[in-house]
């Protein structure tokens, strides 16, 4: 069987909406990497490799993000944030392919939200345990503190995620069909303002993977020049303070909001 062509592929894999998507496409698909997924796609869609395959690939591709950053340097930093955007890459080709050959699925769905948490919670906790040390570069002991950060800034990452998810399962519990963009904007216009200017400054999405991943590798490189952690540890307490705070920011967004009426 002929590879389709990417024209081919374009209609049918992303249908109108998917690249236009406010709240589900991340910017970095639509500025670059759902053109290069097109190319990977075609090369896919005949083989026996399935849609949720993709799927786990990409999450193994994601924790071992995280994993790599225990790798002292900047070669565990840019490991991290390659693998990273091979995590990206996967994520779009897996619900192309699933697009393509029709096997769309809500396990499709429920692996692809779940590979996200993994993912990202990963790599933040692996951020954490490089600012502590372990391989004992700069002292004689690993210093946890950094490591208990990075976690706090994992879970707050999965929270943000769980607070959205968890709209569509309170909304679909009561009867209620999925929410829309619109719905999002708080009822308060004081409110409202301020989540635009939250939105503005965009500065919630540096706990998502793909941001997470270019501020450990800015970070690294300014260690580098500078000699120790102290970027990396200064990385992880800020990341860990966005975290806390868009995570309580978030969830009153959510009920200042109609996306629950």
């Amino acid at each position: 069987m002929s590879k389709p062509s990417v024209a081919e592929l374009r209609p049918v894999v992303h249908p109108a909406g998917v690249k236009d998507r406010r709240s589900g496409e991340h910017w970095a698909g639509r500025l670059y990497m759902r053109e290069i997924s097109l190319r990977w796609t075609r090369h896919l869609v005949n083989t026996r490799i399935t849609p949720n395959q993709l799927t786990y690939l990409m999450v193994v591709a994601g924790v071992a993000a995280g994993a790599v950053l225990l790798v002292p340097g900047l070669t565990g930093a840019v490991l991290a944030a390659l693998l990273i955007q091979f995590y990206l890459l996967l994520d779009c080709v897996d619900g192309e392919v699933a697009r393509w050959r029709k096997q769309t699925s809500i396990t499709g769905v429920y692996l692809d939200r779940v590979g996200h948490y993994l993912a990202e919670a990963a790599l933040l906790v692996g951020f954490g345990v490089r600012a502590a040390d372990v391989f004992r570069t700069e002292g004689a002991s690993a210093n946890w503190l950094w490591a208990f950060l990075g976690t706090v800034a994992a879970l707050g990452a999965i929270l943000i995620k769980a607070e959205t998810d968890l709209v569509d399962v309170a909304r679909s519990r009561s009867g209620l069909p999925a929410v829309k963009d619109e719905a999002a904007v708080p009822r308060s216009s004081g409110l409202a303002l301020a989540r635009r200017a939250a939105a503005a400054l965009k500065f919630h999405r540096l706990v998502g993977g793909v941001e997470a991943s270019l501020v450990i590798l800015l970070v690294a490189v300014a260690d580098v020049l500078h000699g120790g952690l102290f970027f990396t540890r200064l990385g992880v307490a800020v990341l860990a303070a966005i975290a806390v705070l868009q995570t309580l920011l978030h969830l009153v967004s959510i009920l200042a909001s109609s996306r629950l009426r």
